[in-house]
């Protein structure tokens, strides 16, 4: 399974997305777009992403721009997965 394809499944389970909101794509926003894309989902998709890929996740290594759109959270994981 791809990266893009395990980040979306993992967003739409923490965000509990409905079906409507399914549909995202890598340019889709998420910080300030998605209401229920609060601090709080922002820990738990972080922490989801962690289980799964299993590696660890410095607070120093996330900020905003991390969380911009699904793009920007796929190319994140990309680049800490590969490194």
């Amino acid at each position: 399974m791809s990266i893009y394809l395990d980040v979306s499944e993992i967003l739409q389970s923490a965000l509990q997305l409905d079906e409507g909101m399914a549909q995202l794509n890598s340019e889709s926003g998420l910080l300030g777009v998605i209401p229920e894309f609060d601090s709080m989902a922002v820990v738990t998709v972080l922490v989801a992403l962690e289980e799964h890929y299993g590696f660890i996740i410095a607070d120093d290594e996330v900020n905003a721009d991390t969380f911009e759109t699904v793009g920007s959270l796929v190319q994140f994981i990309e680049d800490k997965y590969n490194s």
